[in-house]
């Protein structure tokens, strides 16, 4: 089969950890992968950015199936229901909206800048090499911090989830597929009901 150009956007995701390594800022452009799998649910009312443009779930899926670092073995029935996806979904917006407290907090002068990154949201790692000041507010680089130690962490459970489970195991809890899931029912809903 002849690969189309978004068989390779787990380059990007690659290559976005790397930048984040070195620039902090680039931490920014994560949010692409938070606007267009909304906008793709909320205009087309399906998953197509899980099916085909994810680039995590590719990178999971090279790493773990085609390089053999995966048991591909079955999740535990607990880890795919609906509670734990939305439980999980809910544990995860409350670290985001903590995250964007603290950088309120910063940008309005109560904090100071914390250049370390969260793992696990639980260890700091420092990260400040990666920061050497810009023109911008420090609160856009706390948000850069913050949003990279999101994007960090999820990666580092789906790289274990692939390593325990099958490649894309990450993909059965990710909060970004169980919030775009909730948007497609509720557009197909919306849709059959006119």
């Amino acid at each position: 089969m002849k690969k189309k150009w978004y068989d390779y956007l787990w380059i990007v995701s690659l290559t976005y950890l790397i930048l984040g390594f070195f620039n902090i800022l680039f931490a920014w452009l994560g949010l692409f992968c938070f606007f267009i799998p909304i906008f793709i649910a909320a205009v087309k009312g399906n998953k197509a950015y899980c099916n085909k443009y994810c680039g995590r779930g590719q990178l999971l899926s090279l790493v773990g199936g085609r390089f053999g670092l995966s048991r591909k073995k079955d999740m535990p029935k607990w880890m795919k229901s609906k509670y734990f996806r939305y439980g999980f979904l809910i544990f995860f917006f409350i670290m985001f909206f903590l995250m964007l407290w603290n950088t309120w907090l910063v940008f309005s002068g109560v904090k100071s800048l914390g250049t370390a990154v969260t793992l696990l949201w639980t260890f700091k790692l420092p990260w400040h090499w990666a920061y050497h000041g810009t023109l911008f507010s420090d609160g856009v680089a706390q948000f850069a911090f913050g949003f990279y130690s999101v994007m960090l962490t999820s990666t580092i459970l789906g790289f274990l989830t692939m390593i325990l489970f099958k490649p894309r195991s990450w993909c059965v809890y990710c909060p970004m597929g169980t919030m775009t899931q909730l948007i497609c029912q509720a557009k197909n809903a919306a849709t059959s009901q006119k």
